[in-house]
């Protein structure tokens, strides 16, 4: 961990919906990290594609985290706000020759590629350019022959090779959408953001991000991925599989769940908030948590 700068955590939820038990685990692990660091907590929004947000989300979000008594620092981050940002980052990679038009679409890509750790590794097929008569779909990022690894506070060491297990991956689409891997690294650096604390579900996206912050000559914050919450049949708890959302009103009762999943049970005597948080604050260890998937109700 790098104690030469002060402590700067966040979360950055999708309002897609409210949010339910997987993603009070990363909330409640990305706020106890920071709390027993000392640390401060902002809170970000990722709002990148507007289709996808849902009415009342972030106004839900942001009610349960107050609920949950959960205090962020400084204002809100909405990503939806910062195109300027992610279009100058766009531009510098573009003007060094690292990015590309690629008309490609998803089913060419499926029969032709080869799978990799997130899907088809896209083969690079208008690395050279495109055909003459197709519109670009994509601007896609060169990976060339970049092997990325670092060190996850709490999965260990993490290593890939971007070209053959990612592939030249998209960073703005046609439809005027920017990619999260982009708009995550220019938002963590404009944050000051110095540890991300997160669900394992997005370890393999993370070095994309550090591919990018390299490129944008950014600091690279400290990482560290927390088990994912799954339902009894080992399916992610997440939004798409329905999972519930998390009453704000019984909030005592789920941080306890939250903490004993993360391995933080509470003394039986805690019946607040307050006190629940402080026990917490206190206690966190590392080393209790599980690294893998943990099945819950």
């Amino acid at each position: 961990m790098d104690l030469t700068r002060p402590y700067l955590g966040r979360f950055a939820p999708t309002p897609s919906g409210p949010l339910h038990f997987g993603s009070m685990v990363a909330a409640v692990g990305s706020y106890l990290d920071a709390r027993s660091h000392g640390g401060a907590w902002q809170v970000r929004i990722d709002d990148l594609d507007l289709p996808r947000v849902a009415a009342g989300a972030t106004e839900a979000i942001l009610g349960c985290l107050h609920a949950f008594g959960m205090r962020w620092n400084g204002d809100v981050m909405f990503q939806s706000r910062r195109t300027q940002a992610y279009h100058a980052a766009l531009h510098r990679l573009r003007n060094r020759g690292l990015v590309y038009p690629c008309a490609c679409s998803r089913r060419e890509i499926d029969e032709v590629a080869p799978d990799g750790v997130e899907g088809p590794v896209y083969p690079g097929s208008c690395r050279e350019g495109m055909p003459a008569d197709r519109q670009a779909r994509a601007q896609r990022l060169q990976t060339r022959d970049t092997q990325i690894h670092f060190l996850d506070r709490l999965q260990g060491a993490v290593r890939q090779d971007l070209a053959r297990e990612i592939g030249d991956f998209v960073l703005y689409r046609a439809d005027g959408v920017f990619a999260y891997h982009l708009a995550c690294a220019v938002d963590d650096a404009e944050q000051g953001i110095t540890h991300v604390v997160r669900g394992a579900d997005l370890i393999a996206s993370t070095p994309r991000q550090i591919y990018l912050q390299t490129l944008l000559s950014l600091p690279t914050p400290s990482y560290l991925h927390l088990p994912l919450a799954t339902d009894a049949g080992g399916q992610k708890l997440s939004k798409q599989t329905h999972a519930p959302a998390v009453n704000p009103l019984d909030a005592v009762r789920t941080l306890r769940r939250v903490l004993d999943f993360l391995a933080h049970a509470p003394p039986a005597g805690l019946q607040t908030l307050e006190a629940l948080w402080h026990w917490a604050i206190s206690s966190w260890r590392l080393d209790r948590i599980p690294k893998t998937p943990r099945a819950t109700d």
